[in-house]
């Protein structure tokens, strides 16, 4: 499987689909803001990335905003939070076959480039 869960208005996920030509490469694309992520597809990327944390994003805005920096958050908080609101999810998420890529880091996209 190709997938990438993305957010549409997001100008960085924008510019990784265009560097990487995840067009011309098949990929399924999900869109979290308008097709919310199941606990299904949550809990298979959980089981790639090792853990729920590893998901999660803390620059969200409304990280603070919850005051959840403030907190000590379990894996089952930050499967909560992922679930009921799509900001947290650290993105874009990208699945190669069972090879995992989350997040924009420069690093990350270079390994997923290079798992091509």
């Amino acid at each position: 499987m190709k997938k990438i869960y993305y957010l549409s208005t997001c100008s960085t996920c924008a510019r990784i689909i265009t560097e990487l030509k995840l067009k011309e490469k098949k990929f399924i694309f999900q869109d979290i803001k308008t097709e919310k992520i199941t606990p299904v597809q949550l809990s298979e990327m959980k089981k790639m990335a090792g853990s729920y944390k590893a998901l999660f994003s803390r620059v969200a805005l409304k990280y603070r905003a919850l005051g959840l920096d403030k907190q000590q958050l379990t894996e089952d908080d930050y499967k909560k939070h992922i679930l009921e609101e799509y900001t947290f999810l650290k993105r874009p998420v990208i699945i190669i076959d069972n090879k995992i890529f989350v997040g924009n880091s420069k690093s990350n996209i270079a390994n997923a480039q290079a798992y091509f």
